[in-house]
């Protein structure tokens, strides 16, 4: 079996009494990336810190190949922990040229340094650029000067804490791609910090989603994406519809219909959850709406309150008959219905999540 090249077993750090970061337990393989995900002030730079060794933490053990390099014990000064660090804002030296930046951290002969700096501006594609300063370069030009002097030392792991939220939005797919080739290229071990859903899911084999501290769920994007731990999961990664019922018998009656919710007592308030893209809208047919189906259940009637025009697809928003909610529907291209246009909408029930209701759990 493989020794991970990065573990976390049972992180806790305390802030004022406060658990920041709680048990948090996971493991990357060499080439791997994983991300922390999470809102600010959830934890997850702070687990990022302690992994540097540029802070400790009350409890649990950092491994670096099986090797503890932060325990009860002793504690590895982040310098011989062979780990990277890449953060927002790139932190080059202005005094000092692109080559010389890159070859700060490197040890050996002038001539070794050199073939090093070289090979690495070849591969972020600046080849030319070793003479200039960071001011004369762009930014996505300094995010790949901060790449190549984070790979110099041939670090293990690599820790990027938001490091590609200062470039402009046209840029970062390229960059972000192309870093993620270098690393997996080199067999780096990748933690990633961000609060950004979409760049969690382009960049990670392995999300770990942090909440308050604690990792509330962690696996492959599409199965955390398409299997939500809870409703705040869910809507997390975007924008969802939330219908709420009572359990009577195994069942929760909706204006669409019964859905199975087996294992709540009868009495039990559920909330079900359903994407934008996942609704289906239907026209109105003289005050009816089209038949049941298994996949799709029954239709509601609602009003259009507004429609918008997107680019690639259009928002459509409507006021529900049943309870005055707002329901709102994406649709691939141009549908624009006028508000006030009376359509019907249905569920695919094979991409709704059942929760037991938080606002009942709270109380």
């Amino acid at each position: 079996m493989q020794v991970p090249r990065l573990e976390l077993r049972n992180l806790t750090r305390r802030f004022g009494g406060r658990n920041v970061v709680e048990d948090v337990t996971l493991s990357v393989a060499p080439g791997q990336v994983t991300c922390l995900l999470g809102p600010s002030g959830c934890g997850k730079s702070t687990t990022l810190r302690i992994v540097a060794g540029v802070d400790r933490q009350d409890s649990g053990v950092v491994l670096v190949d099986g090797v503890p390099v932060s325990d009860g014990r002793h504690h590895t000064p982040p310098e011989a922990r062979g780990i990277g660090l890449m953060f927002q804002d790139f932190a080059l030296f202005p005094h000092l040229s692109v080559a010389d930046n890159i070859a700060f951290g490197l040890t050996g002969t002038k001539a070794d340094k050199a073939r090093r700096v070289a090979e690495l501006l070849e591969r972020v594609n600046l080849l030319t650029f070793g003479e200039k300063y960071p001011h004369e370069l762009s930014g996505g030009e300094q995010q790949r000067v901060a790449l190549a002097r984070a790979l110099a030392p041939r670090p293990r792991v690599m820790l990027m804490d938001e490091p590609f939220s200062g470039l402009d939005e046209r840029l970062r797919d390229g960059i972000r791609d192309a870093t993620l080739d270098l690393l997996k290229e080199a067999g780096t071990a990748v933690l990633l910090v961000t609060h950004e859903p979409d760049e969690a899911m382009r960049m990670a084999d392995e999300i770990a989603l942090m909440r308050a501290g604690r990792v509330v769920q962690q696996g492959a994007p599409y199965n955390i994406y398409n299997n939500p731990a809870d409703l705040a999961a869910a809507a997390f990664f975007s924008d969802v519809n939330v219908i709420c019922g009572q359990v009577q018998g195994a069942l929760t009656r909706t204006p669409f219909g019964k859905f199975l919710t087996p294992g709540l007592p009868d009495g039990s308030m559920v909330d079900i959850a359903i994407r934008p893209q996942h609704l289906k809208i239907d026209f109105d047919r003289a005050g009816r709406g089209p038949n049941p189906t298994p996949q799709d259940g029954q239709a509601a009637r609602g009003v259009v309150q507004r429609a918008r025009y997107m680019g690639r697809e259009s928002l459509v928003e409507f006021r529900m008959d049943f309870d005055g909610s707002i329901l709102r529907a994406t649709v691939p291209g141009v549908f624009l219905p006028r508000a006030g246009t009376t359509l019907w909408l249905m569920l695919r029930r094979d991409r709704c999540f059942v929760f037991p209701t938080c606002r009942q759990a709270a109380e």
